[in-house]
Order: structure tokens, then sequence, then C-alpha cells
């Protein structure tokens, strides 16, 4: 992943740490990791982030699916099909019960729910999930890592 990405997901995993560590509910917060193979029906997903909520104890990554799953879109028409089509699909029938994608380009996050309708969370609002009870993701304060770095890629 390009820096443009990689910055972001790191912002993303710090603000998930912290409020695991800070926050009353931050119990919610199993486990997260970057750069997590994700084993779909019929091929293996890199995913940019990984999450687990509601175990109660430490994420066995071979054995436990991710509740969350996170994607920062890359430029080419290529990868934004994977990411917003292929992707979704895949992890939506494994049982993933969000999927975020995230794209500065279009400086939106698109959240993924089976069986629901998307949700579009526009930059300047906040996203709370009912899997990480009090957690607020500012969409801003992660495109605004990405901004940090003007070449486009």
């Amino acid at each position: 992943p390009l820096i443009f990405e990689r910055d972001p997901n790191e912002e993303l995993g710090y603000l998930l740490r912290k409020y695991r560590d800070d926050h009353p509910q931050g119990g919610a917060l199993d486990d997260t990791a970057y750069e997590e193979t994700v084993e779909a029906l019929d091929n293996r997903r890199r995913a940019d982030r990984a999450i687990w909520t509601g175990l109660g104890r430490a994420a066995e990554p071979k054995t436990d699916m991710p509740t969350i799953v996170v994607e920062f879109v890359s430029r080419s028409k290529r990868d934004r099909a994977r990411d917003y089509f292929e992707k979704r699909q895949e992890y939506l029938a494994l049982g993933i019960r969000e999927y975020w994608i995230i794209d500065r380009f279009q400086r939106i996050m698109t959240v993924a729910r089976r069986d629901q309708p998307d949700l579009i969370v526009k930059e300047t609002e906040v996203y709370q999930t009912p899997l990480l009870p009090g957690f607020e993701l500012r969409l801003a304060q992660l495109l605004k890592r990405a901004d940090r770095f003007k070449k486009k890629s």
C-alpha cells in the first residue's frame, strides 16, 4: 500500500487502540490488525485493516472471522472495482458484519452491511457503529492524514 493508504490506516489503528484503552466501553474491541489476510470462499484477500469485536477474548485470526473489515481505496479503476464490488460481496458472504470502504478521492466512507442498504458517511460526519459502542470515527481526521501527501497516486 502507498503512504496515502498506510498513514490513515495507522491513524485508524491508533484511534481504535485509544478507544480500547481509554473508553469505558472500549472492551468491545478485542483486536485490530493491519494488512490482515482474510480467507475468502475461493481465495484469500488482504484487508487493509481487520477489527474483531464481541469475542470477549483475544482474536485468533486463523479461526475468528473479523467483525469489521476496512479498505482504503486505491486510484486505479481495477483496484476501485475490486474494493467496491468484489471484496464487498466476498466479505459480506463470509459473515463480516461491516465493511468500511474509505475513499479519499470521493471524500466518503461507504459502510456495507448484509441485508441493509449501504450507509454513506461524508467527510464532515462522524460514524458510530453498535459494534464498537461509544467509538466515534471522524472521517475528516483520516482524510487529513492522506492529504498530508500531495503527490497523486
